[in-house]
């Protein structure tokens, strides 16, 4: 009778342990029962007791389990090493690995070498990793699949390319897990067109890939920018029917917003079933990073009506298209969806918050945060100084950059662009070349293109053409449209013609479908009266069929961002504004303004043609519209697309002494703050 007791006991446990548990309190009721029943010889019931305390993260508890068992085999070894690396356990995995080849007189099997690996990758303990390698081959494992590909893991996590592609390449039969492992080791180390290509390889052997590779070859095609692989695998998906899984949905978004094409991103988020806040987020971001802020701000009011609650990068992507439209009002209003707390104990809000306001020309407020905030790492202060720099308050972001070395915190190169950049403001020659010698000398940050673009952009406009110049056939690397422009800038500013024309020639080689250059080195031609070369430029401008960015002014009123173009006359005031501003041109006349194209035509034709007189330029309809929209307390703030053209600096100088506004305009390349008269810019006129 008790014996039959016994054996009904046991199989009611054996169904309990079956049927999983909810809860610790469960799994150590039936342990309990366990012992009772002196039933903890039985290697199959404490198995399944080790696999339910580890699937509830008890990882504690199963040691203890494991520890009361008399003699533990290899099948327990392998539960407990699985689910203290499933569970990121990583050290006792080892040590449990470590114990059992001291106690026991079996070998680890196939199942034993993968998780340990795994927890030799995630350690980065190269020692015992290239030990198991010798003893999967002592052992005779060499040919099982599922070991090789945690071989591949390892080598490919601690930096091995080659080792890893050498166990790959020997692997008899490569299943999806292999070739993902050696994707994915290629992808973590930059080597993304290898990935890709490896991709091809995988579909080339028929196999399906699972939706884990998907997402990492759709990461690499983003890091590259590789859009052509990009569309191809979208292709292939749709043609395989592989695009309902969200994650990889998310994927092919963000891989089409890093790539520049927002038309696809939004194709492609259109078709999606289910969207989570991932998601959402990709696309509001992407639309900000490409120079749509305002489809940027368009989604997240979208996003907020199917009443999904914005995340960190919802709301970066979102204050990142307000600062690009100036749009202050807007930002705020976001600002009170998070909790304070937030922004200033998470650096990337808090990034973002302080960009925000330095660009909206906010620079109190930014410094406010920045002193707030709970949490300062490099990024941190990384954007007040650049904020501090872009605003003209030069000495300021030199003060804050003292104050990282006072804490210890070492700068980056990013760090160096901010400071060059608020030289190149405030003319600061000698204090640019200080900055640009020490960041390798005292810092060993080394000089990239983008610091060499500073320094070019500094000297230019200090009027050393030449030594910039210099510069520029001293790099170590090639320069790139944007140092070619910068001292097309400063050619500009000093009406150096026949430099300027030599550095055309490079940007239209670098840009063949930029039409600014091709329109400034025809007015360069006309203005030394060569003619034919000015006409074969524009006839070869318009066989091209290129058209020129136009320009375009963004201002908010009432927490509404207002767009203008040159001659613009699609805004339901325009009539009002077109009164406005005749009449701020009478009174600027009689304040002795006098508005001429001939003074900034040679360099200032490509960014708003000649064909609309000055008057109409865009920056002017914008501070119009806000002179009869706002009071007389507010502060108007403008953002333009392209550079603020001389004649309009002259015009707002005297608008905001007549008006007695502060009026503060950024354009493409500093700020422009106007008040009562004086004035002061992010650069030096």
């Amino acid at each position: 009778m008790h014996a039959e007791l016994h054996v009904n006991m046991a199989s009611e446990l054996k169904k309990c342990l079956a049927s999983g548990f909810r809860s610790l309190h469960q799994v150590k009721q039936c342990h309990c029962r366990l012992l009772r029943l002196g039933l903890h010889h039985d290697t199959f019931l404490v198995n399944t007791l080790l696999r339910s305390s580890l699937n509830l993260r008890a990882t504690q508890y199963a040691t203890v389990v494991f520890a009361q068992t008399p003699h533990p085999n290899i099948f327990l070894y392998n539960t407990l090493i699985r689910g203290l690396v499933s569970n990121e356990d990583f050290h006792d995995a080892v040590s449990l690995y470590a114990s059992m080849r001291q106690r026991s007189t079996f070998a680890p099997d196939n199942f034993t070498f993968p998780f340990v690996l795994k927890a030799c990758a995630r350690l980065k303990n190269t020692h015992l990793g290239l030990t198991l390698h010798s003893l999967v081959i002592k052992i005779g494992f060499e040919s099982d699949v599922f070991v090789n590909t945690g071989l591949v893991c390892f080598y490919s996590k601690n930096g091995f390319l080659s080792h890893a592609r050498q166990v790959f390449d020997e692997i008899p039969d490569k299943n999806v897990v292999s070739w993902t492992a050696i994707i994915c080791g290629y992808v973590e180390f930059g080597y993304c067109e290898e990935a890709v290509g490896l991709f091809r390889g995988l579909l080339e052997m028929g196999l399906r890939p699972d939706n884990f590779t998907l997402v990492r070859v759709l990461y690499a095609c983003s890091k590259v920018g590789d859009l052509a692989s990009g569309r191809w695998i979208d292709g292939y998906m749709r043609e395989s029917e592989l695009c309902g899984n969200l994650f990889v949905a998310t994927s092919l978004v963000d891989m089409y917003t890093k790539c520049g094409s927002m038309e696809e991103a939004r194709r492609v988020f259109d078709g999606m079933v289910e969207r989570d806040v991932v998601c959402w987020s990709a696309l509001i971001q992407g639309y900000a990073a490409n120079g749509m802020p305002k489809e940027a701000l368009e989604v997240f009011f979208e996003m907020q009506r199917e009443n999904v609650k914005p995340d960190c990068y919802a709301m970066v992507g979102f204050l990142s298209a307000c600062a690009r439209l100036g749009a202050l009002e807007l930002g705020n209003w976001a600002r009170d969806l998070v909790d304070s707390d937030e922004f200033l104990c998470n650096p990337v809000l808090g990034t973002a918050l302080i960009d925000f306001y330095a660009k909206c020309g906010s620079v109190a407020q930014a410094v406010e945060v920045f002193k707030r905030m709970r949490r300062k790492d490099c990024v941190v202060f990384n954007a007040v100084i650049s904020g501090l720099a872009m605003c003209g308050h030069v000495g300021a972001a030199f003060g804050v950059f003292s104050q990282m070395g006072k804490v210890g915190m070492q700068p980056d190169g990013n760090t160096f662009v901010g400071l060059l950049c608020g030289c190149t403001h405030a003319g600061l020659v000698d204090d640019g070349r200080r900055y640009f010698s020490r960041m390798s000398c005292v810092f060993a940050v080394t000089p990239t293109i983008e610091h060499y673009g500073c320094m070019v952009d500094l000297l230019a406009r200090a009027g050393l053409l030449v030594e910039a110049r210099d510069l520029i056939k001293s790099m170590p690397m090639k320069a790139n449209a944007i140092v070619w422009g910068a001292l097309l800038g400063g050619c500009r500013l000093h009406k150096d013609t026949q430099l300027a024309e030599h550095v055309l020639k490079q940007l239209i080689e670098l840009e063949p479908w930029n039409s600014g250059h091709y329109v400034l080195l025809s007015n360069i031609y006309s203005a030394s009266r060569r003619w034919d070369e000015a006409e074969k430029i524009r006839s070869s401008l318009s066989q091209k069929g290129m058209q020129k960015l136009p320009g375009c002014s963004w201002v908010e009123v009432d927490g509404v961002v207002h767009e203008f173009r040159v001659g613009d006359t699609s805004h339901p005031l325009t009539l009002q504004i077109y009164e406005k501003l005749e009449s701020l041109f009478k009174d600027l006349r009689e304040a002795g303004y006098n508005p001429t194209t001939t003074e900034f035509v040679l360099f200032d034709v490509e960014e708003e043609e000649k064909e609309y007189f000055l008057g109409c330029h865009s920056e002017k309809l914008a501070v119009a519209f806000a002179l009869i929209s706002t009071s007389a307390k507010d502060v108007i703030r403008v953002v333009k697309n392209l550079r603020v053209c001389g004649d309009c600096h002259e015009a707002m100088k005297l608008v905001s002494k007549l008006t007695k506004r502060e009026i503060i305009i950024r354009d493409n390349n500093r700020f422009h703050h106007f008040s009562e008269g004086s004035f002061s810019c992010g650069d030096y006129w």
